[in-house]
């Protein structure tokens, strides 16, 4: 809106100079009666006028019109002071950017610099051919991080994953497997820091150790030892992700805990085991359907015109949403907008997840209902039902055409970036698509409207 305004102050001080230049054209046009061109007069010379007056009433008009052209410049230097820094976001992206700096903002102490721009391009299959690096890994000599993998690419390709080639990922892990140091390998790519901070804002919190319950028939023999000493449950082992749809809990070497055998409500026996893999999941809960494609920085018009900063999933009402990420409460209830929502800000505070347009009269999970802004969830937890409320300043109000989820992500590396001018909002639609082989498995309580997942889980 403050870019539209000074737009529109330009426009009005644009007018008003055509206004001038037209009363100059005008005054040519009334009080000069013929100007003879050079070419036709004998003395060479310029006669504006032979009346007495005219030339000093010409020469008062110019002096007016070049006064007040100055001051209308001088109105204008607010456009142009502002000019630079919304270029310098466009900029921001290293493919357009000349100097590193403008990647980044600086404080009043100019000690403390930031990001300000991200464009998260990474596909689907970029993400799970470096995941997988990173799990297979893990227990290796050398433990490839996949955000560093990513990383490596986005400086190669200048962020634009549609030159992604496989073969450029298995060079780099063959190379970094046989003894060579990141630090080697990236010391000549300029931007390199930067996509590694700015994909690590995004990704960094999605992997790592977690302890979550498995269908007992699925545990090893070794995880049912009741008597395991419960020191060694700390250590951490590689799980290997199936495919998405198929279980996600299959385990190469996880290691149990205490209570074992353990029959929850929904009649399945369980074990706990702590595992290294994919521990954030994807918006919607595992059996429901959706459909989906690429809609980020499409047009909206309600309210005012704007971009779409979201992706949206086309569903059935009542579908359990799913928090992504474990984190704390920082929005909940109703806005114009987005109807009943919640936003769920990460631990590490770089992530500010947002879910929009949630069921009427049966927005939340019931357990959430009755929580409050600073409470936490856990990832894979339920935390409402899509519907399609929004759209209006009266709360509980169907306003949106077609039922669907808005999955909203908001990177903040910087509290100055929270809300205004300065938000980074991503495109999350391929990494929902790499979520999609993590899904929280959920059953219905009896009698109720309720849904609850059904393999609870420990964050570490």
């Amino acid at each position: 809106m403050f870019f539209y305004h000074l737009f529109d102050h330009l426009c009005n001080i644009f007018h008003k100079f055509c206004h001038k230049i037209s009363s100059l054209f005008h005054s040519f046009k009334v009080r000069i009666p013929f100007i003879a061109h050079p070419a036709d007069r004998s003395d060479k010379e310029p006669v504006f006028s032979q009346q007495p007056g005219r030339h000093r009433r010409l020469s008062l008009s110019f002096s007016i019109i070049l006064l007040e052209l100055i001051v209308l410049l001088g109105l204008s230097i607010p456009f142009f002071m502002a000019v630079p820094t919304f270029l310098g976001q466009i900029e921001g992206i290293p493919l357009l950017t000349s100097s590193r700096n403008r990647l980044y903002t600086a404080t009043d102490s100019e000690a403390k610099k930031f990001i300000k721009w991200v464009d998260f391009d990474v596909t689907s299959e970029a993400m799970k051919a470096a995941f997988r690096y990173d799990v297979d890994s893990f227990q290796s000599d050398v433990h490839l991080n996949w955000v560093d993998l990513l990383a490596f690419l986005g400086a190669k390709y200048g962020g634009d994953f549609s030159k992604y080639k496989s073969s450029d990922m298995a060079a780099l892990a063959e190379s970094l497997k046989g003894g060579k140091k990141l630090e080697d390998v990236t010391k000549d790519m300029k931007y390199f820091s930067y996509y590694r901070e700015a994909y690590g804002a995004v990704l960094d919190g999605m992997v790592g150790t977690y302890r979550i319950q498995i269908p007992k028939s699925e545990a090893p023999a070794f995880a049912l030892n009741d008597n395991q000493n419960q020191s060694d449950q700390s250590s951490g082992s590689a799980s290997q992700l199936s495919e998405p749809e198929s279980n996600p809990d299959t385990s190469k070497n996880p290691e149990s805990s205490k209570d074992t055998g353990k029959e929850d409500g929904d009649g399945k026996d369980k074990v706990w085991v702590t595992k290294y893999g994919l521990k954030a999941f994807h918006p919607l809960a595992k059996g429901f359907p959706y459909s989906d494609f690429d809609d980020f920085g499409v047009a909206r018009s309600y309210g005012f015109r704007r971009q779409h900063l979201g992706h949206d999933m086309m569903g059935q009402v009542g579908s359990p949403v799913i928090a992504v990420e474990s984190g704390y409460i920082e929005a909940l209830g109703w806005n114009q907008y987005g109807g009943w929502r919640i936003g769920i800000r990460s631990f590490d505070k770089k992530r500010y997840y947002y879910y929009a347009h949630l069921r009427k009269n049966y927005p939340y999970q019931k357990e959430l209902a009755d929580l409050k802004e600073g409470d936490t969830v856990t990832a894979g937890d339920v935390i409402g039902y899509l519907g399609r409320t929004g759209y209006s300043r009266t709360e509980n109000t169907n306003n949106i055409d077609e039922p669907h989820l808005h999955f909203g992500l908001q990177l903040i590396f910087d509290e100055s970036q929270k809300e205004g001018n300065n938000e980074i909002w991503v495109n999350c639609y391929e990494l929902v698509k790499f979520l999609n082989m993590n899904r929280s498995e959920v059953v219905k309580a009896d009698g109720t409207k309720e849904w609850v997942r059904v393999y609870q889980m420990e964050d570490q």
